[in-house]
């Protein structure tokens, strides 16, 4: 009987859905293990009449789902190989529901696409690279793991050793710390870059937000002290994914909610990865801009003189010097999104680039190049070597 078919085989066989839920047009269900083929024959009928088994590996087969109700929808079988099929359906969920509820009944035990993507990689890395892929938001980003995919990262690693080996220990530290660097950078491929707007009331945050994102994401209203709370808004720069976030203005008050908004926009300020300090390029340079400039981390920060457009003399000599634009007309814009790629990028990613992109393999590499700093050649190679682990065969016995 077809719930028999994959229970009574040496060995698990699972289905994933590889395709993101909700509606599409196409959804597919890979189906993977030594009864994968039996348990696809059991609820797929081939336009042609021939068995299932009667295909060669490479071919793609057209035919019927064949579930509990009987004959139903097309479906197209592409055979891969006789311990691994994918099952293309209408990406509806209930089609899809369907399609996995016959293969469980087949004996399949459903698994999630991770689990299904490991087996098949030659490394833990490019493993981690395919399902970081996934969450990549912009095409720069996704084509950047997508190297990594194809073995950049190993490649880079595996150089490192070879320094180590060769005794060329100052090309392998310096390998290290770019890949170190590249890391920064790495770990925004998938979670973006926070980028706080910062200042006192009034000075066009909330303006400026909305320019960078080309929508009113924040409310804007020309009496100070309106912005409560913090507001984000995501967009991309460049290709990379930035989380823009408008903050309360700085500046002391007797009012608890706007002082709560105030103490909430400080705490952000310490979490971010760039701020911009943003300043009233009409108005005159006073001590409380120089005090609030104070408040803000020297290596981390843009400082940004907005409403040039209002602007009826230069700048005084008393004002730091900064990126001068004008949110509500919109100048400026170009000069400051470069100026932010700039300051967030300290290392520069080119096409095919090994790069670092997870927490492990930072920790790693970091214990490689202290391990070599301490002259222990013998424990750098050990930690990158955690890095190469090899992942379980994608063939799956049977």
């Amino acid at each position: 009987m077809a719930e028999s078919v994959a229970r009574n085989s040496q060995g698990a066989t699972y289905a994933s859905v590889l395709t993101p839920a909700g509606r599409g047009a196409v959804a597919t269900v890979a189906v993977a293990g030594p009864a994968a083929l039996q348990a696809v024959a059991s609820c797929f009928e081939p336009l042609s009449r021939r068995p299932l088994q009667s295909y060669q590996p490479g071919e793609i087969v057209v035919g019927l789902f064949r579930g509990e109700a009987g004959v139903g929808e097309e479906l197209v079988v592409g055979f891969i190989e006789p311990n691994l099929l994918e099952v293309h359906c209408h990406g509806g969920r209930a089609a899809v529901q369907a399609v996995l509820h016959a293969l469980t009944r087949a004996g399949c035990t459903e698994r999630a696409w991770q689990e299904h993507i490991v087996p098949q990689c030659p490394g833990q890395i490019e493993a981690e690279a395919w399902i970081a892929l996934a969450s990549a938001t912009t095409e720069r980003t996704a084509a950047i793991l997508l190297d990594q995919t194809r073995g950049a990262l190993r490649r880079e690693i595996e150089s490192v050793l070879k320094s180590l080996q060769t005794g060329d220990r100052h090309a392998a530290r310096a390998k290290l710390q770019t890949l170190i660097d590249r890391g920064k950078s790495g770990l925004h491929l998938t979670q973006p870059w926070r980028i706080v707007i910062a200042g006192e009331p009034n000075v066009g945050k909330s303006s400026l937000i909305n320019a960078l994102v080309g929508y009113e994401r924040s409310i804007v209203f020309d009496q100070p002290g309106t912005t409560r709370d913090v507001l984000t808004a995501r967009t991309a720069l460049h290709g990379w994914p930035i989380e823009l976030i408008d903050t309360a203005g700085l500046r002391e008050s007797d009012d608890p909610l706007e002082a709560a908004g105030v103490s909430k926009a400080e705490a952000t300020l310490a979490t971010a990865d760039l701020v911009l300090a943003v300043f009233d390029a009409a108005a005159p340079w006073t001590e409380r801009n120089a005090d609030l400039l104070k408040q803000i981390s020297p290596s981390n920060h843009l400082i940004v003189h907005n409403k040039r457009d209002l602007c009826r003399s230069p700048l005084g000599d008393d004002r730091p010097s900064g990126i001068l634009v004008s949110a509500l007309a919109r100048e400026g814009l170009d000069e400051l999104t470069e100026a932010i790629t700039a300051s967030l990028l300290r290392q520069p990613i080119e096409s095919g680039d090994g790069v670092p992109f997870t927490t492990r393999q930072i920790e790693s590499l970091e214990a490689a190049s202290a391990a070599l700093a301490m002259g222990d050649a013998s424990a750098a190679a050990d930690a990158l070597q955690t890095l190469l682990t090899p992942t379980a065969p994608h063939r799956f016995p049977g």
